[in-house]
């Protein structure tokens, strides 16, 4: 009699229905606590248009909702449909002229408002579309739920991908930018936590968050960019430090074209590291910028999807509150590819590499379906190893500066950030003035239509 041995691949089979329904990733293994994660989406943030040739695209939004559904993630974390800020809620930090000027202006009767677009910075890169102000309420709104969620304690980590719009200032548009809703959830944040820190990983300088928080020690505003002088926004240098009692509080890292994935997690988690050590915040904001990935559309790094997560995962290690949101990303397939990662990497999972092929629309992903495809090595990497260990040697000798971190008083909760003094209040204009004045010279030199020209069919 032959006796034929157990061959599991040969005899154990799944039917087509119990396949379809078997996880795309594994649970790692750590015996640690999991972190409780919260999602938060209004998937009507994805109907809205900029233009036809402009490159922010909001759809890119509903691929990243699809990969994180295909991939079953939506069953490990709570979920939330959040409902759009009020106007309220946007006053906390924009102010009321500009919010009634995007509440009143539409595509049919922009033409009454023309007279107001220099002074709220309204044209090719930020053009009025149709439900302008609508679109605005519900990004902020999901970063607003997810402010709410952490300070009473249901989400240690929560994710809004449509947020992250950094640029946007208290008086006008920017970048793509409207309403900031980063500031208004860090403003929240402080309602609670004595001390907050900003991580900036767009490839475009956090300026918009920079200035709000320029003239406070509660908020530290931590940005990685290119820099050099004529990228947008033309601001990130390291001697933008903060002014008054937020003097040392604003730390840049302007990075040049090229960086590759070794020296960006390198120089990352040094700093990372020594900030939290200096400043010990207690809540802590990531913008996860897409465009600064490889091959994006506006972007000029070499970094892959496994990088940019890998700082989100280095971030998350220390514990601590934490709001993740998105920001910039020019290629939605790449988009799409790396927020979904990143939510992974939030809830500890390992995701299948391959993407689901039940993912609607997933001809956006090909000719390779693969959640990590090759986007490094396309530019030469202008970052040499004297340059970065320069960029080092400052980021320490600025950290000294902090003399460990500083102490609030429960009666400071939330602060006054408009009650400078004299002499702060002089700086801080002086600062506005200062970019106004780089913006008017860059008009008139031509630098300005580096954002414009990136308007393309």
């Amino acid at each position: 009699m032959v006796v034929e041995e157990w061959n599991e691949d040969i005899t154990l089979t799944y039917d087509t229905q119990t396949s379809q329904a078997l996880p795309l990733f594994e649970i790692n293994s750590d015996t640690s606590r999991k972190p409780q994660v919260s999602y938060h989406f209004n998937e009507k943030v994805s109907n809205y248009h900029y233009g036809v040739r402009h490159p922010m695209k909001p759809f890119r939004l509903m691929l990243t909702d699809h990969l994180v559904t295909s991939y079953g993630m939506n069953d490990k974390m709570d979920i939330y449909r959040p409902r759009p800020a009020t106007e309220t809620e946007i006053g906390a930090f924009h102010d009321d002229e500009y919010i009634n000027f995007l509440k009143s202006v539409t595509p049919h009767n922009y033409k009454q408002f023309a007279a107001s677009f220099a002074k709220f910075n309204i044209g090719d890169d930020c053009p009025i579309f149709d439900g302008l102000f609508d679109y605005s309420l519900i990004y902020a709104g999901a970063s607003l739920d997810a402010s709410r969620k952490l300070i009473n304690g249901q989400s240690d980590i929560a994710i809004n991908w449509s947020g992250g719009l950094h640029h946007a200032k208290k008086f006008e548009a920017s970048g793509f930018c409207y309403v900031n809703d980063i500031v208004l959830a860090i403003l929240n944040l402080l309602r609670y936590y004595p001390r907050v820190l900003y991580i900036d990983i767009d490839i475009h300088h956090g300026d918009g968050v920079q200035e709000a928080f320029y003239a406070t020690d509660r908020v530290f505003t931590l940005s990685f960019h290119k820099y050099n002088g004529e990228y947008f926004p033309g601001t990130g240098n390291f001697d933008e430090i903060g002014v008054d009692r937020g003097k040392n509080f604003s730390l840049n890292v302007p990075l040049r074209d090229g960086i590759d994935d070794d020296s960006y997690i390198r120089l990352f988690k040094c700093v990372i590291e020594s900030t939290l050590t200096c400043y010990r915040p207690e809540a802590i904001v990531l913008q996860c910028g897409a465009d600064s990935l490889g091959g994006d559309r506006l972007g000029c790094f070499n970094l892959n999807i496994r990088a940019h997560g890998e700082c989100v995962s280095i971030v998350k290690s220390y514990g601590l509150p934490l709001i993740c949101v998105g920001g910039g990303g020019y290629t939605p397939r790449n988009v799409s590819r790396l927020w979904c990662y990143e939510t992974s990497v939030c809830l500890d999972l390992t995701l299948d590499t391959k993407l689901p092929t039940s993912i609607p629309f997933l001809k956006f992903f090909g000719p390779d379906y693969s959640l990590h495809p090759n986007l490094g090595g396309k530019l030469d990497n202008k970052n040499t190893k004297k340059y970065l260990e320069s960029i080092k040697i400052q980021v320490m000798e600025r950290l000294r500066f902090l003399n460990g971190a500083p102490s609030v008083q429960l009666s400071e909760i939330p602060p006054d950030l408009s009650g400078f003094t004299l002499d702060g209040d002089e700086e801080m204009e002086d600062y506005r003035q200062d970019r106004f004045m780089d913006k008017k010279d860059d008009t008139m030199s031509g630098q300005d239509e580096s954002r414009q020209g990136e308007m393309v069919d």
